[in-house]
Order: structure tokens, then C-alpha cells, then sequence
């Protein structure tokens, strides 16, 4: 449910901003569907310790805009930590808790002003769900009973950073991004992203 209600909403803002958006004569780069890779830095936090590991993965969206100064769209990510990433903390008799996170999928609102009109700074907020394992091991010789739980969990996610238009087709940015997950877990990230853009004819 709460992914077709943020599903919905996206296409609301599409529809506000495409016809904003032909309506634009500036010189800006700033319109348009845009495609991604992202690389940086993953800090995935669970049970008051975090990991550090290199992560990756893309963006797509469409930006539109109101007037010749803001730019808003929507836009779907995927993100994952090289090689997964984990955290083990004591548990229950010398036992030890694994908690386990793979790949984040996110959809977020992005809204930001031109600066000029080959820089953008923008700031973002939407829905993210992570995909996870929750692995207990107790402790030989005590009697308890290990678990294993997998599955996904809900949360959202904020973020912000720069854009710059290197032609009126390619962009760079960067950009951090802080996810918190229903289960008590969050994921902070600092990104650098480079893209494309198909623009519509205007």
C-alpha cells in the first residue's frame, strides 16, 4: 500500500512538472528523464555498531520545472554495499547477533533551485525498503536456540547535494543520503553520481 500511494504521488508531480516544464525558455539543462550511476562511501548502522564498505548503484527520474529558478521531480534508486555489508554484537549468553543488509530499494521526490543555470542544489525525501537477514548463533553449551530471520523493511529517506551540468546531455553530482528502516536499522551514504539526460524537445 505504501508503495502505490508513493507510486501515485510520483506521477502526480510528473504531471505538474512536464507541462511547467515546456513552458521554460532558459538555458538550463534541468528537464527532462535522466538516467544515473552512483559510486561512494555505505555506513550501514544496526544494534549501536556500523560498517564502512564501499558501495554503488543508479538512479532514474524526471526533473521538470516551475518558473526559470526550481526544479522538482520524481525519482527511483537502488543501492547496495560491495559484497553486502553486516554487524555483529553480543547476544543472549555469549551468543552473537549477525544483522545482515543487501540491497536498498528507494523512490524519493526531488526538489532543488538553480543556482545558475548550469548548477542545481537540491534536497530529496521519500520512501526506501531494505532487504535483510538476522542471523543468532548462541553461545556452545548454554542450550539456546539460534534463529534465522530474512526479509524486507520499510522505512524512508532524506538527502540532499549539488548537480552540475558538464554539457546540455551529461551531469555530475554528489550527494548524501540518510535511510532509517523500521527495524531499527539506517544506512548513511555519500555518493557521487554521474548521468545523463534526454530532454524533450521544447
Amino acid at each position: 500500500m505504501k508503495k502505490t500511494l508513493f507510486a501515485l504521488a510520483t506521477l502526480g508531480v510528473v504531471a505538474a512538472a512536464a507541462p511547467a516544464s515546456a513552458q521554460v525558455v532558459n538555458n538550463t539543462s534541468f528537464r527532462g528523464f535522466r538516467a544515473e550511476a552512483q559510486v561512494g562511501g555505505d555506513r550501514f548502522q544496526s544494534q549501536g555498531e556500523s560498517n564502512n564498505k564501499f558501495g554503488y548503484g543508479g538512479a532514474i527520474g524526471f526533473d521538470g520545472q516551475i518558473g526559470d529558478k526550481i526544479v522538482i521531480g520524481p525519482e527511483g534508486t537502488y543501492w547496495r554495499a560491495n559484497k553486502w555489508t553486516s554487524n555483529q554484537t553480543p547476544g543472549v549468553r555469549g551468543g552473537v547477533v549477525d544483522y545482515k543488509s543487501f540491497e536498498e530499494w528507494g523512490v524519493a521526490v526531488r526538489a532543488g533551485y538553480l543556482v545558475t543555470p548550469q548548477v542545481l542544489v537540491y534536497g530529496k525525501a521519500g520512501y526506501a525498503s531494505n532487504e535483510y537477514r538476522k542471523l543468532f548463533t548462541p553461545a556452545a553449551g548454554t542450550g539456546e536456540r539460534g534463529f534465522r530471520d530474512t526479509g524486507r523493511t520499510d522505512g524512508y529517506q532524506v538527502g540532499g547535494g549539488v548537480e552540475y551540468s558538464l554539457t546540455d546531455m551529461f551531469y555530475v553530482n554528489g550527494e548524501y543520503k540518510y535511510s532509517n528502516y523500521a527495524n531499527h536499522t539506517a544506512r548513511q551514504r555519500a555518493l557521487i553520481g554521474f548521468g545523463v539526460r534526454f530532454k524533450p524537445g521544447l
